[in-house]
């Protein structure tokens, strides 16, 4: 490894930002120094190399018309992004990375030598394409180029300046585009589905190292009030640790999306008391537990008691089961405070949580949280 190449995996390695990278037919040194450089754990989520037709199909949810082309790579990073989010410790910058390239190969090739590298950030799509000469080097040499080019993409995602070697010559220049997205822009994309949250780190505290789960409290907070502070305050004190973070979904089961507008006047009671939220666009919670593997959610028993209610699985058992066990295969668990129901308080205990399931609740107990006093209460005190 030279020493330039080491100098800048050694930045990256160092900086905040987390990322997953896709590459596919080329640049496979850049896996190799990204990996063999102590730090890389703290950098890389996960590497995927998706080299067969039915590997890409599978990760990008489609045939791709070609599968070395601006589009797929595009493609690719965003899905690498998407990706990285939902690994990511919260508060940390996330890059989605992608590679995608034809190089000298056991035949000779009828069209170009080419690749193309792609990063996706919250706020840049940034893309590369470069043609290499013909008969110039060999496939080896032609990776070692396309590596060089993809360590710098991603360096340069990291904000990271360095020196950098690209062994191209005068006649291969790369085309480069970026793209960029303000907050509205970002909004619009997660509200359409194109990206799967956006994560507002208000919070005053630093996460530790080792904080890669999420303590989420779920719901509309219209208004945020001191109660929803202090369930998640106590139902942190319960996990021990974890990153405590509010989350909001933009898409409602039973009403129309949020507004833009709406989102961004919500977002502002988090940043005023320095809490963490996050926008998503899953207001079903066997979608957030794709959404955020291995996290706690914290819940009212009244959500508790529609979590297994059958009336919401059609009236099926099994599909209950089914559903919320794929929730437990992600590594998910319900914290549940009491709450108010049809005018009675009730608490974990007053459900009949079936066996299967029953070690992914843990009561929050009544000692420590009983706060009567709802968003609904506050509205209508307030006229709204």
């Amino acid at each position: 490894m030279d020493g330039w190449i080491r100098a800048l995996v050694e930045a990256i390695h160092s900086s905040p930002t987390q990322f997953v990278i896709y590459v596919s037919g080329g640049a496979s040194q850049a896996l190799g120094w990204l990996m063999s450089v102590p730090g890389a754990s703290n950098s890389i989520l996960e590497a995927v190399v998706p080299y067969s037709r039915i590997s890409m199909s599978q990760l990008l949810g489609k045939i791709p018309t070609q599968f070395t082309s601006q589009q797929t790579v595009e493609e690719m990073a965003l899905s690498a992004y998407n990706r990285a989010l939902k690994l990511s410790r919260p508060g940390l910058p996330v890059v989605g990375v992608g590679f995608t390239g034809t190089l000298a190969s056991v035949h000779p090739k009828r069209g170009d030598h080419r690749f193309y590298v792609s990063t996706r950030t919250s706020d840049r799509l940034w893309i590369s394409n470069v043609t290499l000469s013909k008969d110039l080097r060999t496939r080896e040499q032609e990776d070692t180029v396309s590596s060089h080019h993809l360590l710098k993409a991603v360096a340069d995602a990291c904000n990271i300046p360095g020196n950098f070697v690209s062994h191209l010559t005068e006649s291969e220049v790369p085309e480069d585009s970026e793209v960029l997205f303000n907050e509205d822009q970002e909004l619009q994309q997660l509200i359409d589905g194109k990206i799967c949250m956006k994560v507002y780190p208000f919070s005053r505290e630093t996460p530790s190292s080792n904080s890669e789960r999420k303590i989420i409290l779920s719901g509309s907070f219209n208004p945020l009030h001191d109660g929803h502070l202090k369930l998640l305050e106590v139902a942190s004190s319960i996990c021990g640790d974890g990153y405590p973070c509010f989350e909001i979904s933009a898409i409602n089961a039973d009403k129309p999306p949020l507004t833009i507008s709406q989102i961004k006047d919500r977002v502002k009671q988090f940043e005023k008391v320095g809490k963490t939220v996050i926008i998503s666009n899953q207001p079903y919670f066997y979608k957030k537990a794709e959404h955020f593997p291995g996290s706690a959610f914290v819940i009212g028993a009244d959500t508790a008691a529609r979590l297994i209610d059958l009336k919401y699985y059609w009236g099926d058992y099994g599909k209950m089961l089914e559903i919320l066990l794929g929730c437990k295969r992600s590594g998910c668990t319900f914290l549940v405070g009491g709450r108010n129901v049809n005018g009675v308080f009730k608490v974990l205990e007053d459900f009949d949580i079936p066996e299967e399931i029953k070690d992914m609740f843990v009561a929050i107990p009544e000692e420590n949280f009983r706060v009567d006093i709802s968003s609904t209460e506050i509205r209508r005190s307030r006229g709204m």
